[in-house]
């Protein structure tokens, strides 16, 4: 699988810009701005050529049900509950405290379409299980991948939160006008 995702991302015209820092052994990556159904393809792909052996995204229990369900797991899905008593943040921290090595990759927007402020859950999910962030960004005007430097939540939401958005406001999305430069000005947040 290798060699068809390198000659993919090549075909494409797409290169990675940093490293990933593999030091870690656990961490929640997200990945910025969500504006294509192709970002999924363009993450596993890059998930292999970056040999991010343990990398996972969430997904809604019903789709691992039935014959998809292979295929998801396959692809690196972990799934989660949505409607269950013990939350989805505390669902994916359980599933970082059970694990040695576990990346969970998913969009700080929670959806493909414009947003006027980024969900929390990530963010709840790194201090909880204390897990660095990783911020990766798709730049479909470049066809570049950038990699921030890993950091942990500070407790202060707020400066969290600015970092987070400076680094992924520049970054163009297949959508250029669904991406996140217009949090800069007035940023707000809400939970999962």
């Amino acid at each position: 699988m290798l060699f068809f995702w390198k000659l993919y991302l090549k075909l494409s015209g797409w290169k990675a810009l940093n490293n990933f820092p593999h030091h870690l052994k656990k961490a929640i990556i997200i990945v910025a701005p969500h504006t294509y159904w192709k970002d999924f393809l363009i993450g596993i792909a890059f998930r292999s050529v970056l040999k991010i052996k343990h990398g996972k995204f969430l997904g809604k229990e019903e789709l691992f049900k039935g014959p998809f369900g292979l295929l998801f797991r396959w692809l690196g899905g972990t799934p989660v509950n949505r409607f269950s008593k013990h939350g989805v943040v505390d669902q994916v921290v359980d599933k970082f405290f059970a694990a040695d090595n576990l990346y969970i990759a998913l969009s700080p927007e929670g959806t493909r379409k414009k947003v006027e402020r980024l969900r929390t859950g990530f963010y709840n999910i790194a201090k909880k299980a204390n897990v660095p962030i990783i911020m990766v960004g798709f730049d479909y005007s470049k066809k570049e991948l950038s990699i921030a430097e890993p950091f942990y939540a500070s407790g202060d939401e707020v400066a969290d939160f600015r970092k987070i958005i400076e680094f992924f406001a520049p970054i163009k999305g297949y959508y250029p006008e669904k991406g996140l430069a217009h949090l800069l000005e007035n940023y707000q947040y809400s939970s999962i």
